[in-house]
């Protein structure tokens, strides 16, 4: 009988081969959380992508662009290459599901099968969204996997955004929610669940609460179970654990700052958060949240191995590569 805490592609000869020369987890994993496009919608392209997650024993990888772009301003002597750049402001940017999806059918088809691509550029604000998620849904029907990662609550991002402030609940988002039902297609939210002035109790999380309870039969999943920087309020396993309990559809990743400054902060694994891994690790997928930068993929997903090595082998496949496979597998056009 297959080892079933082992995952198929390892089983490939050929792919065991090349993990001789990992750089990165000691266990296979699917990144679940990888942006593909920077915040100028530049790209390394889809062969550097390949390449990176061999190097760095990642089977399959979960990918988008990014629905915004950074505007350089007149006054700007160099070009931005981040949002936190400079001053200037952000747009919405729907051409960069059209880079991503180029992109991956520029693959061939084994390793286009290894991507799990998420469509997200539309304003997440504007009354339109289902029109345009339904367009970029039907002009790549063979590619999406899901939608997000939607930018809503997230600091200084949505302070420099142009236009209304994006968030779980505003109502635009209500037809993409019941496309992404009637789809059974995942959907990807980055919600801050507070503000950075307020770190004594969750003032956003109601926002995120209303789309889950008016949405019990969409599969979501909160990136980074929703912290970001200078954000964090008391008891936060506390809150994950409450969140999962009682929406039953739910699933969070661990990627990005939320690993380094709660779950392992110094690279030590907090008892708390191993103990809630175990018990809902079917519900918990791992991700590098890399912006491209391809080449970090081995050591930020590395990382994770001095917490993955404390969960038993069951909590661990699933953390590592089950849970993931599960939410993102299903393609668009499949049954």
């Amino acid at each position: 009988m297959p080892n079933e805490s082992i995952p198929t592609w390892t089983r490939d000869p050929a792919r065991r081969g090349s993990l001789a020369r990992l750089r990165g987890s000691k266990y296979p994993l699917i990144d679940a959380h990888l942006h593909v496009v920077n915040f100028v919608q530049e790209t390394p392209g889809a062969e550097a992508l390949i390449r990176a997650m061999d190097r760095a024993n990642v089977g399959r990888a979960v990918i988008f662009g990014l629905p915004v772009a950074k505007m350089w301003d007149e006054h700007d002597r160099e070009p931005p290459d981040y949002y936190l750049a400079n001053d200037a402001r952000c747009y919405y940017y729907g051409g960069t599901d059209a880079l991503v999806a180029e992109m991956v059918r520029s693959l061939p088809e084994e390793p286009r099968g290894r991507l799990y691509p998420l469509l997200c550029g539309f304003n997440p604000t504007d009354g339109f969204a289902i029109r345009d998620v339904r367009r970029t849904y039907e002009a790549y029907p063979d590619v999406w996997a899901g939608i997000g990662e939607l930018l809503l609550r997230h600091d200084d991002l949505t302070a420099l955004t142009q236009g209304d402030v994006a968030r779980a609940n505003h109502r635009a988002l209500w037809p993409v929610y019941e496309f992404a039902t009637e789809r059974d297609l995942p959907v990807l939210l980055h919600q801050n669940v507070t503000s950075v002035s307020k770190s004594d109790h969750p003032v956003y999380l109601y926002e995120l609460e209303e789309a889950l309870r008016d949405f019990p039969r969409t599969r979501f999943i909160l990136a980074h179970c929703g912290i970001s920087r200078r954000v964090n309020v008391p008891f936060y396993h506390q809150m994950v654990r409450r969140l999962l309990e009682q929406y039953p559809r739910l699933v969070v990743d661990y990627s990005w700052i939320i690993f380094d400054e709660i779950i392992c902060p110094g690279g030590v694994p907090r008892d708390e958060w191993l103990a809630l891994t175990e018990q809902q690790s079917e519900r918990i997928c791992l991700g590098s949240d890399l912006v491209t930068r391809f080449e970090r993929l081995g050591p930020e997903l590395q990382r994770y191995d001095v917490f993955l090595d404390q969960l038993s082998e069951t909590a661990r496949a699933n953390v590592c590569w089950r849970t993931a496979e599960r939410v993102y597998g299903r393609k668009a056009g499949e049954a």
